[in-house]
């Protein structure tokens, strides 16, 4: 099959290819891969594939923004390390609500070395469910990651002892809501567990630890059979917010998310994800309040350092193209 690739600016053929090698590393729930991308002589576009949302954990379609805005930042941040700028225009056309942005790399911009590292570490990022060892994150390392998501536009408060515990009550509150929702029941089962051959989903393999109710954080994605003991390890735990909760700034929480992924990569940390008091409306709210108001929650992160894990499939370059003359497809 002739993929439609074709040269973009200053980016030949070949080096698109790799640019959306590297947008489909980025995480998305339950490993959904809920993007597709097109070119065309204007730019490289970023659709969301709505056929790949969540009904049940994702009933606005906020979590598929905030993954597109991932990908958009792997977009960038690959061009960017191959010498040219990627001039991004976000929600470019309101006729067509999949298309989420155009990326324009027709101007030369000298590498900065720091978004080199960030595009080097692209593929060594990986969500790693396994419990982390108990040992303190530098605060240098913190501080990094705080930077990494306000160049974004996002926000990573700072927690104190009483948030984090009141944190925790959130997320094993936001479990046992999901668990008790046959829907969601239903939906997380389609997309984990899933056999080696799948491309998409989380499969068995890369599955984490049995959820705990002895205190420890609660993670969702976990297999049939227990990793080891139970997360009930002190990780560092951080929220990323932003100060409106738009479709625009979904997008741009997104692509702070994958900063801070990124950042946390180069410094040789670990991360996965703790989803459900961002997923659950009610609890969401809470959050926010417990934030002090200001912010809208879009991710909670665990940070640490846990056993190597396999990588989690993708699906091919084939399977996330859109011809040249599809539109709104």
């Amino acid at each position: 099959m002739t993929l439609p690739i074709t040269s973009i600016g200053l980016l030949d053929s070949d080096q698109v290819k790799s640019v959306i090698g590297a947008a489909v590393l980025a995480p998305s729930t339950h490993n959904t891969q809920p993007w597709r991308f097109r070119c065309t002589p204007a730019g490289l576009e970023l659709h969301a594939d709505p056929d790949r949302a969540l009904p049940a954990a994702d009933a606005d379609q906020r979590e598929l923004l905030l993954s597109c805005g991932a990908a958009l930042f792997n977009v960038r941040t690959a061009i960017h390390a191959l010498g040219a700028h990627p001039a991004t225009t976000l929600l470019p056309r309101r006729d067509d609500p999949t298309l989420l942005a155009v990326v324009r790399p027709f101007a030369a911009r000298r590498p900065d070395q720091r978004l080199v590292e960030l595009a080097d570490a692209i593929p060594r990022r990986h969500t790693n469910r396994t419990p982390f060892e108990s040992v303190a994150i530098p605060a240098s390392i913190v501080a990094e990651l705080r930077h990494a998501a306000e160049l974004e536009q996002a926000w990573l408060p700072r927690l104190n002892a009483h948030q984090l515990d009141q944190l925790r009550e959130l997320v094993h509150k936001g479990h046992h809501a999901q668990v008790a929702d046959p829907a969601f029941l239903a939906e997380w089962r389609y997309w984990t567990a899933r056999d080696r051959d799948s491309r998409d989903g989380v499969p068995e393999y890369a599955a984490g630890a049995m959820p705990s109710d002895n205190g420890g954080w609660v993670l969702r994605d976990f297999g049939s059979h227990p990793r080891g003991r139970t997360d009930d390890s002190e990780p560092l735990v951080v929220v990323i917010g932003s100060f409106d909760d738009t479709r625009m700034d979904r997008i741009r929480a997104g692509q702070a998310m994958q900063r801070v992924l990124l950042t946390a990569t180069v410094a040789g940390l670990d991360a996965s994800f703790i989803s459900q008091p961002v997923e659950v409306p009610a609890i969401r709210t809470e959050l926010r309040s417990l934030l002090g108001g200001g912010l809208w929650p879009q991710i909670v992160l665990r940070l640490g350092r846990g056993a190597p894990v396999p990588w989690t499939p993708r699906r091919s370059l084939a399977d996330v193209l859109l011809e040249p003359h599809q539109l709104n497809a």
